[in-house]
């Protein structure tokens, strides 16, 4: 996909895994391609993406809205995930690979400092990927399909029902199931996963409204498109500078 194609997705993502466009919201291909700059094939593109990573509902006829899960959706699919899951840990116990545990220790490493930057969208993003990294080491293109199947189905309940403060607990939470695995201790991994899933269920609770400013979906993405254009333009003045640092004159004496 075109890198502005990529820049457009992120942007949308990090607005919905942040909880600030309202659930059930519609996003207009003709505005969101007057905010972009961009055509609206390429929108489409964008929104085809989101929906298919859950994140959206694209509904024949109708367009994109803003998904609205449900609390009673997140048990039926946080069983699953129990389901899924413990079986995903119990077998990897014991067999996780040197090169394996490097990437979840490394992945581990970009949650906590996620966490620390406090960057919400970031944190539940990278949150699924701890549990879609562990079904890849499985080596089952089916066990993986069906996880990321679920996994893509509970970002949006975390963004809307999780409240910030409990992406600490979930970071914590993960630690405790890759310890169990580096000790080779399935029944441990087990239960910390088992724990680990239902302790998230428990912590979704039915959210305050938006505030009507961030209700409106153009307004939001407009304010993160131009943040996102700005800290892309001072990023690239940083690298210009190092790259081709201003000639100095000597100084005269």
């Amino acid at each position: 996909m075109p890198a502005t194609e990529d820049r457009i997705y992120d942007t949308i993502a990090k607005a919905l895994l942040a909880g600030r466009l309202a659930p059930g919201a519609q996003l207009v291909e003709v505005r969101l391609a007057e905010i972009f700059g961009v055509s609206r094939e390429r929108i489409r593109k964008v929104l085809h993406r989101l929906g298919h990573a859950r994140l959206l509902e694209l509904i024949p006829n109708r367009g994109a809205f803003v998904a609205s899960p449900t609390l009673d959706q997140a048990r039926e699919i946080y069983e699953a995930r129990r389901i899924v899951e413990g079986g995903i840990v119990g077998r990897l116990a014991g067999r996780l690979t040197a090169a394996q545990a490097a990437v979840l220790r490394a992945h581990a490493r970009l949650e906590e400092a996620a966490l620390k930057r406090g960057d919400r969208a970031l944190s539940i993003r990278l949150s699924g990927e701890f549990h879609t990294l562990l079904a890849e080491c499985v080596a089952s293109p089916f066990v993986l399909r069906q996880l990321q199947e679920l996994v893509s189905r509970t970002s949006m309940l975390v963004a809307f029902f999780e409240p910030a403060a409990s992406s600490e607990c979930a970071c914590e939470e993960h630690e405790e199931i890759l310890g169990a695995l580096l000790k080779s201790d399935p029944a441990r991994a087990i239960k910390a996963m088992h724990t680990h899933l239902s302790l998230i269920e428990t912590r979704l609770t039915p959210r305050a409204a938006l505030p009507e400013a961030l209700a409106e979906p153009e307004a939001e993405l407009a304010r993160a498109w131009a943040a996102a254009n700005k800290a892309t333009a001072k990023a690239t003045r940083t690298v210009a500078g190092k790259v081709h640092p201003a000639s100095r004159q000597p100084a005269r004496s």
